[in-house]
Formats: structure tokens, C-alpha cells, sequence
């Protein structure tokens, strides 16, 4: 329901501005600009699916060995104390779980590919759990929240762009965008745990809370003593070899348990493939509906209108150029990722702008595309309070991104 309402705003509200800048003489081409842009739009969201669907064949096929020989059961088992406090009430080993436990760790390294065709499994199997098919249950809006806040600590893919850029230490925002995005996973946490009710102040809870901050805050600290150069190789060394050590642990317990892998990761991949197929029409269709939204001038309006009510904050005026990126992050990540690029070319990479826009960029992951994603796979039509709290998560990462961007580059 919620992302009907928004994907009919954004057609309505364009066809509105547009019919006004054409009246008005402001933009006589107008209209043919947003005809243009359902065009451009649907092509990209086919794009972005038909690049999909080599990795979803690859992953979901792997993640079925993994399955096979009990590779995902031991992560969830050792997991288990802590989801079973985040998603209480799911079987200690259900498949669902490992498929989570993957999905989190890859979008901890910055390894976007590995985590979507995890993230999807692990809708599929929540699925099997839910008594009233077409309606998410809270499993499954946990997870959703958690996954689209997206915690990041090796933003492998933002560092590279400000290197294309010709930024003087492309790694410059690495610390900032892991606390910016702890920022945007705690609040879509605690937003969802207040609506079903979680028992926060559990013992087991807050150890692991503790127990994974100190873990990752030493890593940090021992990484930011690296020389600036050697940063990013490192990060990506690090994600690279953790991704390749999982599969060869998944083959290894299969060879040893004598799983007939290939036959098992043939099976998988069809999975993967029909997968892939089934989601190009929720792609399609949020994107026409930010394209024709941006190509209306309805964005533009929006970036000045959350100015004037934030001049009074003190926050300085280079803050407007990143607006358009953190306003495009929750709708579409390709189009906030071009804005980004963008605004690091018109005010430079290492401007406070560059660098702010490069922190909203990496503070959570793309909300609209998530959940039209994950929903649309499994065919949810009702997603309950999946959008607003992680809406509030996107609130919490970007004030987080503000505060990294006045702390460390202002």
C-alpha cells in the first residue's frame, strides 16, 4: 500500500509540475523531456536486472551447496543467540537464517553482488513461515529494514568513484560512512523493535552489541593507521578474499560430506534465473516513476524547499549540492550514484560538497529499490511498516553523513 501511494505521487505530482512549467512558458519541452524519461527509466531498470541475472544464477546456485553441506546451518547455529533475539520466534536453523547471516556480512564488505541473491533467499524462506501469504510478517520486515539501512564498513565502490574523480585520498571518507551507516542500521532497529514490541534491555542483546562494536571498532582503528594509498586495496583485498574463502569452505564441506555439488548448484542457479525474471517489472516500474519525477523539475523544487527550512541550522550553503543525492538515495541508487559523480565534478572531490555527497551516498542503501525488490520477489502486496521505519533509518544515516561531514571536513 505504502509503495502504491508513492509510486502514484511521484506520476502525479510530476504530470502536475510538468503541466505548470509548460503553462507558464518555463519549460516548453517539458513533456517531452518526461516522455523521454519513462523511456530512458525502463531501459535502465531492464538493465539492471539483465546484469542481475548472472549473479543471482551464480550466488543462489552456490548458496544452495552451502545449504547442502551444512555450511549456512553452522552460521546460523552460531548466530542463533542473537537472531533469535532480532527475529524472535524463527527456528534456530531454518534456512532463512544463514541466508541472513550471508546477507549482512556481504553488505558489511561492500560486496553489493553477494548480498542481493542472499537477501532474496532469505525472503523466499521467511516465506515458508508465513501464515497470511501476501502480507509481510515481522520477520521479514526486520529483515528488510536491517538490510536496507545497510551497515558498511568497506565502502569499496565509493572509493573508487572519488579516485575516478581524482580525489587526493580517495579513502578519506571510509571512517566517516561507517559511522554515518551505524547511524542508519541502529535507528532502523530500534524504529521496528518499538513497533513489534523487542525486548531491548536483553543481556544476550546488548553483549553482542558491545562485543561487535569493540570488534569493529579496533578493526577500524587498526585500518586507519594504514598509509591513506593502501586503504582501499586493503578493503578490497580483504572483501575479495573473504567472498572467495566462503565459496571454497561451501565446496569443501560438500566435497566432504560427499554432496553432488554441481548437481546441487545447477539446481540453485535455475532458482537464481527465474529469479532474476520476476523482478524486472518492480524495477521497471519505480524507476519510470523517479525518472519522469526528476525530468518534471519536481526534484529541484523539492532541494530548494528543504533548504529554506534548514538554512537556520548553520549548516553551510555547500550543504545544498549534496541535497539531490541524499533526496535520489532512497528512491534510486544508480541515479544517486550519477548525482554524487556529478557533484564531485561540479564542486570538485575533495569540496565539502564531493565529500558530503560521497558520505550520503554510502550512509544507507536504496530503500524504495530494497523493498520493491525483496517484496516483489516473494509477491508481497502488503508491506506494513517496512517503509516508514526504514525511511526513519535513511533519517538517522543522513543526519549521521551531516554530522561526519561538519566533524571530519568542514
Amino acid at each position: 500500500m505504502a509503495l502504491n501511494a508513492v509510486w502514484l505521487g511521484l506520476f502525479f505530482l510530476a504530470g502536475v509540475l510538468g503541466t505548470w512549467r509548460w503553462f507558464t512558458g518555463a519549460d516548453p519541452q517539458v513533456f517531452a523531456t518526461m516522455a523521454q524519461a519513462t523511456f530512458d527509466s525502463a531501459r535502465t531498470g531492464f538493465e539492471i536486472a539483465l546484469r542481475l541475472t548472472g549473479t543471482l544464477t551464480l550466488w543462489l546456485g552456490l548458496m544452495k551447496v552451502g545449504e547442502a553441506a551444512g555450511a549456512v546451518r553452522l552460521l546460523s547455529r552460531a548466530l542463533s543467540p542473537l537472531l533469535r533475539r532480532v527475529f524472535p520466534g524463527l527456528p534456530s536453523e531454518h534456512p532463512a537464517s544463514g541466508a541472513m547471516v550471508l546477507n549482512f556480512a556481504a553488505n558489511l564488505l561492500g560486496l553489493d553482488n553477494a548480498a542481493t541473491p542472499a537477501g532474496l533467499k532469505a525472503m523466499k524462506e521467511l516465506e515458508t513461515l508465513n501464515p497470511n501469504p501476501g502480507t509481510a510478517t515481522d520477520h521479514q520486515v526486520m529483515f528488510m529494514v536491517l538490510h536496507a539501512a545497510s551497515l558498511t564498513l568497506f565502502p569499496v565502490s565509493i572509493m573508487a568513484l572519488r579516485a575516478a574523480s581524482g580525489a587526493r585520498n580517495p579513502a578519506d571518507i571510509f571512517l566517516p560512512i561507517l559511522v554515518a551507516s551505524s547511524c542508519s542500521v541502529a535507528g532502523g532497529f530500534l524504529a521496528v523493535a518499538l513497533v513489534q514490541r523487542l525486548k531491548l534491555w536483553d543481556p544476550v542483546l546488548l553483549a553482542w552489541i558491545i562485543g561487535v562494536a569493540v570488534v569493529l571498532g579496533s578493526g577500524v582503528a587498526l585500518i586507519a593507521r594504514l598509509p591513506h594509498g593502501r586503504v582501499e586495496a586493503v578493503s578490497t583485498t580483504l572483501g575479495t578474499a573473504l567472498m572467495l574463502a566462503a565459496i571454497l569452505w561451501f565446496l569443501a564441506l560438500a566435497s566432504f560430506k560427499k554432496v553432488n555439488a554441481w548437481e546441487v548448484f545447477v539446481e540453485g542457479a535455475k532458482e537464481g534465473f527465474q529469479t532474476a525474471l520476476s523482478i524486472i517489472p518492480f524495477l521497471v516500474g519505480i524507476l519510470v516513476a523517479v525518472g519522469v519525477f526528476r525530468a518534471s523539475g519536481g526534484m529541484d523544487l523539492v532541494v530548494k524547499g528543504i533548504w529554506a527550512c534548514v538554512a537556520w541550522t548553520g549548516l553551510p550553503a555547500a550543504s545544498v549540492g549534496a541535497f539531490p543525492t541524499m533526496l535520489m538515495k532512497p528512491l534510486s541508487g544508480s541515479a544517486a550514484r550519477g548525482l554524487t559523480l556529478d557533484a564531485m565534478k561540479v564542486f570538485g572531490p575533495d569540496s565539502f560538497t564531493g565529500r558530503l555527497s560521497c558520505l550520503l551516498q554510502g550512509s544507507t542503501d536504496t530503500t524504495l529499490y530494497v523493498i520493491a525488490l525483496y517484496s516483489g520477489a516473494i509477491g508481497l502486496k502488503k508491506t506494513r511498516s517496512v517503509l516508514p521505519c526504514a525511511l526513519f533509518a535513511d533519517l538517522c544515516g543522513f543526519v549521521g553523513a551531516f554530522a561526519m561531514a561538519m566533524l571530519f571536513f568542514r
